[in-house]
């Protein structure tokens, strides 16, 4: 029983560990890397956040035409004050009243007011406290309907740099996953180099040792052999450097193993290159197009609310008050309603100056977008040349690979045979690292061109 009651509690507490493990992703293809990263890379999260405080904004901005509702408690003591009231009844007692201008019925007010309060005692001012609550309702505001409407517009907005944070992501994560299938491609190549170096090295240390080989032709080999290790250990480190940039992107903790389930010929053999040079750009669906599209449609709203500004505000209004505590001379009543009408009649200029200012912003948005446009049918253009001039040196290096791999091949027989010396085969072998390096060179900037044409077109 004790081992069981002891397995229990070990379960308990490290199921949160197993659970959360499963959770994490490691093996990611293209796709998923990408959709990985748009749920957790921070980037994405804070425009993500921001797509929320535009809600708020737009919340914020509705409630300003809601009821408003406001409660306050006053309290106000006059430390017992005695209130004591003198009429000037009588042409006696200092009263400073001149009666010879009063006539008969002035007398007869004074008399009656006198006999109401000359013989009662003074009025002891009292504690005084009460409860408001006061309802404020906007009727009429040209300026609140813009403002909204405005407020909705740069939700709109913030989704669109939402949209374009995910682009950008997805570009930058697609760049890097090229990156390490290229790196490993060339780290496979110098590995497999490696060997066939090291199994000729050791033919002819053996053919020198029986006498058959010259001492340099094995020394060249260990020099060649020596540079091809570094190669591979400089490559395995941009490998690593790569891996980590990856996690960044991603989200992913940086002790987390990530390995990429993708392979380059499998991406090669699925994309289209001539389907992307074919299409055509729809401005509509670029994100930079939206976004200044986006901003005129604002500062267009900018200058309707700005004319608003010369219309007048009618807000209505309803108080009501409980006395809590009152003295005996409260006049005033619990309930109160009424309207507030606001006309702007003279601001100097001031108003005219500010829709003067968003005219002028209104033109310099319109402008932009016009200049965008153009810049992106221009760099349509540009991408269009790029990718089939990628898609030419591609198919080139592709062949001079083939080729260079024959003649080190053929030089490689040679030199079994004693026809060529090591200097040759050295430099047949160095024409095929190179040849190589050319074709994975080749190989990143085709897709990496045909990358930035879906970009363009948002196709990614």
């Amino acid at each position: 029983m004790n081992k069981i009651r002891k397995t229990g509690v070990l379960l308990i507490l490290f199921l949160p560990m197993l659970v959360y493990s499963q959770e994490v992703k490691t093996n990611f293809t293209l796709d998923e890397a990408q959709q990985y990263a748009i749920e957790h890379n921070r980037e994405v999260k804070n425009a993500r956040d921001n797509v929320n405080i535009s809600q708020e904004v737009v919340k914020e901005a509705r409630s300003q035409g809601l009821p408003q509702v406001s409660g306050t408690l006053d309290f106000m003591t006059y430390f017992d004050y005695e209130l004591e009231f003198d009429f000037g009844t009588g042409s006696s007692g200092g009263s400073d009243i001149d009666y010879s201008v009063l006539d008969a019925g002035d007398q007869e007010i004074l008399n009656m007011l006198g006999g109401m309060f000359s013989s009662s005692e003074p009025i002891v001012m009292e504690n005084q406290s009460s409860a408001v609550v006061q309802v404020n309702q906007l009727l009429f505001s040209g300026q609140y309907w813009v403002g909204l409407q405005t407020a909705k517009l740069a939700k709109e907005l913030s989704q669109k740099s939402l949209s374009k944070t995910e682009l950008e992501i997805k570009e930058t994560v697609t760049n890097t996953y090229y990156i390490i299938l290229i790196t490993e491609h060339s780290f496979q190549i110098l590995n497999d180099n490696i060997k066939n170096i090291e199994r000729i090295y050791q033919h002819t240390s053996n053919m020198y040792q029986a006498g058959l080989a010259e001492k340099t032709d094995a020394d060249q080999l260990s020099v060649n052999l020596s540079q091809l290790k570094n190669a591979a250990n400089s490559v395995q480190r941009n490998i690593t450097l790569s891996y980590s940039m990856l996690k960044f992107q991603l989200g992913v903790d940086p002790s987390q193993d990530v390995k990429l389930t993708e392979t380059l010929d499998e991406i090669l053999e699925k994309s289209n290159f001539q389907s992307s040079v074919l299409n055509e750009l729809n401005l509509d669906e670029n994100i930079d197009y939206q976004l200044v599209k986006g901003q005129v449609d604002i500062t267009e709203k900018q200058v309707t609310l700005q004319k608003w500004a010369y219309s007048p505000t009618l807000v209505g209004f309803y108080s009501y008050t409980e006395k809590l505590q009152t003295t005996g001379l409260d006049m005033s009543p619990n309930h109160v309603a009424g309207f507030n009408l606001s006309v702007p009649i003279f601001s100097g200029g001031m108003r005219q100056s500010q829709l003067n200012q968003k005219k002028i912003e209104l033109d310099i948005a319109q402008r932009n977008q016009s200049m965008v446009e153009d810049q992106l049918f221009l760099q349509e253009s540009n991408l269009k040349f790029n990718l089939n001039t990628a898609v030419e040196n591609y198919e080139t290096q592709k062949e001079n690979v083939k080729v260079a791999k024959e003649m080190y091949q053929s030089y490689e027989n040679k030199y079994k045979q004693g026809v060529v010396s090591s200097l040759d085969l050295t430099q047949a072998h160095s024409n095929y690292l190179n040849a190589e390096t050319d074709y994975t060179t080749a190989t990143l900037e085709l897709l990496q061109a045909q990358l930035k044409l879906d970009i363009l077109n948002a196709r990614l």
